[in-house]
């Protein structure tokens, strides 16, 4: 059941109720375990926190930041600030060192937490550029520090400043008047278009979020989840805070790189997620499928037909599947689907919230037939993540991001362009009243940039206003839409669309470097590195064949007629992606301006349709397919 006693003193409450219980799990790397935190020790930390702040003289509505991966104590501090009503800032933990300056800065911080070395390092060098940082606390105590560092002290010394208060009755007055319309977080948005903002979110807007969330999501406190995406994005942090509040255990997954193997090592009920996980496990299937024997491949396929047809035209729709399909669908789920789930460590699968972008409709496909009850949703940091999600107990459509939770107004505006107004938005922008005027229309209604359309009451996007382009032909392309189709093909690992302005569209796409080199060794085509692959006439020939099967519903102008493969990936350190792993188009356009005016040079165009591929090996054929 949801507890909606405030943040300030919700994880006290909570220990009261659970107290030895398991509130968060976190794996010890030296001593390779997951370490157990009680809801008893949950809150003696938060009220050790709560303190220690006070003893440094941590203001009413003062801001704290906290630079950091995923940690426990990223959790302890958040609540602890929370129990003072000072607010919480936090920043991705692979932020450069002008992002950190550019926040510390704008919200004149006094104390920053980091984590691990890199976090320590970036700051330190931040210090001298900073006038209002005083001091730093380093949440990992294997972090080495400068012989020159005089004001920074490790998360234990810290925690030891709580004993210097005499008593907790300035704890207790500041827990007692929390307001709901204090500032809870500023959440400096990633920027895939222009400089960073801080979305301003209260306690008020948590409120009403979880409880419009907790009306449709099953999640109780039977349930596990692993926090996978960084408790800085709003998606994972909204979600981890409703995590909390219905008694739900936590596994902290503190690096990003290990969410397979958590998911096998603490097979969750639950995880929010982004597309590009489900993509990754799309893919992986698929290969293992390819890979497979025939009469496993065989298995394997007749297993998500059947559990295609059984969960998606049936059990979304609200229909009863017939009785031959019920058997049918059984048998592979106590048997194929239910080794695939073991595999990934989805056993005791429960529903994973995925949001953030696009989802490719054959990878939501695919996690639906594999008797994964993906919910699709749509929402923003302005809207305290969700605007609308799949409700369980409802029918949902592929393609759609559900209807629109409780507490929140919908419009379309100009160019169907989104426009939101409730509680759970956003009053604007930190100490950017211009930006806030411009995103805030004087009705009240929030300009989400997004442009959609309602059916059957499910939302559906359409793509980003100013992600639009329109071709020197006058014609207007939707990039994510045609790369959301694109990215499912196994040889594709990251795909951008290029058309503003040019006469015809294009892309950039970042290969799946290993299937390409086999690929090449199969079919005998000699190259020296993956920069000589890439360039290789035939492995381009190929490639555009398969794009081409691929759009064939897209009208002729919309399909992509040149690719240019690129020898490296985009990465967040050449600025290509935002710290959630969106690509930032302006940084790409600017970075491979040469490669795409190349792509412009001869107005001569492969005709796609009579494209063929290289002829098959006998012992590879569906390698073609």
């Amino acid at each position: 059941m949801l507890n909606t006693t405030p943040f300030s003193t919700l994880i006290h409450v909570q220990a009261k109720s659970y107290g030895e219980r398991t509130a968060m799990s976190y794996r010890d790397y030296e001593k390779n375990a997951w370490i157990p935190v009680t809801w008893n020790q949950f809150s003696d930390y938060v009220r050790k926190v709560s303190r220690a702040l006070l003893t440094l003289g941590v203001g009413v509505q003062e801001n704290l930041a906290v630079f950091s991966q995923n940690k426990p104590e990223c959790l302890y501090v958040d609540f602890g600030a929370y129990g003072i009503r000072a607010v919480t800032i936090p920043f991705y933990a692979t932020s450069s060192e002008s992002q950190v300056v550019y926040m510390v800065n704008d919200a004149e911080v006094r104390y920053l937490f980091v984590g691990e070395q890199y976090q320590y390092d970036t700051a330190l060098r931040c210090m001298p550029h900073c006038p209002t940082l005083q001091k730093l606390v380093i949440f990992d105590p294997a972090v080495v520090k400068s012989p020159q560092d005089t004001v920074s002290v490790y998360f234990e010394e810290f925690l030891k400043l709580a004993d210097r208060l005499e008593d907790d009755a300035e704890l207790e007055r500041r827990a007692g008047e929390l307001q709901l319309d204090d500032l809870a977080n500023i959440l400096y948005t990633s920027g895939t278009t222009g400089a960073s903002k801080g979305v301003m979110l209260t306690h008020r807007m948590y409120r009403d979020a979880l409880i419009a969330n907790d009306s449709v999501l099953p999640l109780g406190d039977k349930d596990v989840a692993l926090n996978f995406l960084p408790f800085t994005h709003v998606f994972e942090r909204a979600w981890s805070y409703l995590c909390l509040a219905e008694g739900t255990r936590l596994a902290v997954n503190l690096r990003p790189a290990d969410v397979l193997q958590s998911l096998q090592e603490v097979h969750p009920t639950c995880m929010c997620a982004v597309p590009r996980f489900w993509e990754k496990v799309y893919a992986g299937v698929q290969e293992k499928i390819r890979r497979s024997n025939s009469v496993q491949r065989k298995l394997l396929q007749e297993a998500l037909l059947i559990g295609k047809i059984y969960n998606i035209r049936y059990k979304m729709r609200g229909l009863i599947p017939p009785v031959s399909l019920r058997l049918r669908y059984a048998f592979f789920e106590k048997t194929i689907i239910a080794l695939l789930k073991k595999t990934l460590g989805l056993e005791r699968a429960n529903f994973f919230p995925t949001a953030g972008a696009a989802i490719p409709p054959a990878v939501e496909e695919f996690v639906h037939s594999a008797g994964l009850n993906m919910l699709a949703g749509y929402g923003l940091t302005e809207s305290t993540a969700t605007v609308s999600c799949d409700h369980c107990g409802k029918y949902k459509t592929i393609g759609s991001v559900g209807r629109l939770i409780e507490g929140l107004e919908l419009k379309f505006g100009e160019d169907n362009e989104i426009l939101l107004r409730g509680t759970t938005i956003t009053k604007g922008y930190y100490r950017k009243e211009g930006a806030t005027r411009a995103a805030i229309d004087e009705d009240g209604w929030f300009h989400t940039g997004d442009a959609g359309y309602m059916k059957n009451g499910e939302l559906y996007l359409t793509d980003r206003i100013k992600d639009l382009f329109k071709t020197s032909n006058g014609k207007y392309i939707a990039p994510q839409m045609i790369e959301s189709k694109l990215v499912v093909d196994r040889y594709i690992d990251q795909i951008v669309v290029i058309a503003d302005q040019r006469k015809f569209v294009s892309a950039l796409i970042v290969p799946e470097y290993t299937l390409l080199k086999e690929f090449a060794e199969r079919h005998h085509i000699p190259f020296t590195d993956t920069a000589d692959l890439c360039r290789n006439a035939d492995i381009n020939k190929m490639l555009l064949f398969r794009i081409s099967t691929l759009q064939q519903e897209f009208a002729h102008y919309e399909q992509v007629k040149r690719i240019t493969l690129l020898p490296e990936p985009f990465s967040m350190e050449k600025g290509e992606l935002t710290n959630t792993l969106k690509i930032k188009r302006p940084v790409v356009n600017k970075n491979y301006a040469a490669e795409i005016d190349a792509m412009y040079a001869d107005e001569t165009l492969p005709d796609v349709d009579k494209l063929c591929p290289l002829p098959p090996l006998p012992e590879r054929k569906e390698d073609e397919v």
